[in-house]
């Protein structure tokens, strides 16, 4: 368990002034913190504070990393591997995230948060062409296939919208992954400039 999984998910948010989706439907109903509580945690949660470029870059890269569920080194060596290929960085660090297994099973309806999928795949709840997988962090390919191993306690969200570089088969409870992510598949409000100037600075 990475040290991202711990503690009050909804003061995540409210750190980020943005909902990160990490509690499933309570994030969508009016229990939601972010309803609740408009001011950041803390103390001085309400003092209105000016933000430095710095600080500006910091909370975007935090943001997009509890969006995610990784760990800082996670985070940093998958900006790394974004950095080496020729193209636009930060679209290509969101797209390594968004290839992440259990992002994937997130997207395709199997998990409530990114959070219960990485939980269910280290179960062994799915097989990732065919075979057994427990690494959350395992990037897919286009032409994957992943399929639901045991059934119990997985819960199909059939009002998920699937994203169209995915597919689920609701006859064969299959998922496939028609195409890699490209930016405008992510509907996240993330600035990943802002990323890439905090490493590069």
């Amino acid at each position: 368990m990475t040290k991202t999984s711990l503690g009050p998910k909804c003061k995540l948010c409210r750190r980020e002034s943005v909902k990160l989706f990490l509690k499933g439907s309570r994030c969508v109903s009016d229990k939601c913190a972010m309803v609740r509580h408009t001011a950041v945690p803390g103390q001085h949660g309400t003092r209105r504070r000016r933000t430095s470029n710095y600080g500006a870059h910091l909370r975007e890269k935090q943001k997009v990393k509890r969006i995610y569920g990784v760990s800082e080194r996670q985070f940093k060596n998958y900006y790394t591997a974004a950095a080496r290929k020729q193209g636009v960085t930060g679209s290509y660090l969101l797209q390594l995230l968004e290839r992440r297994l259990d992002n994937v099973i997130y997207r395709l309806g199997l998990a409530v948060s990114r959070r219960q999928a990485r939980v269910l795949v280290n179960q062994g709840k799915f097989l990732q062409n065919g075979k057994p997988v427990k690494t959350p962090s395992i990037l897919v390919l286009a032409g994957d296939t992943i399929n639901i191993k045991e059934e119990k306690g997985v819960f199909v969200q059939e009002d998920r919208e699937t994203p169209l570089w995915l597919k689920w088969n609701k006859k064969s409870k299959e998922g496939t992954v028609v195409g890699l992510p490209g930016r405008e598949d992510i509907d996240a409000d993330i600035d990943e400039q802002l990323i890439v100037e905090f490493y590069s600075r």
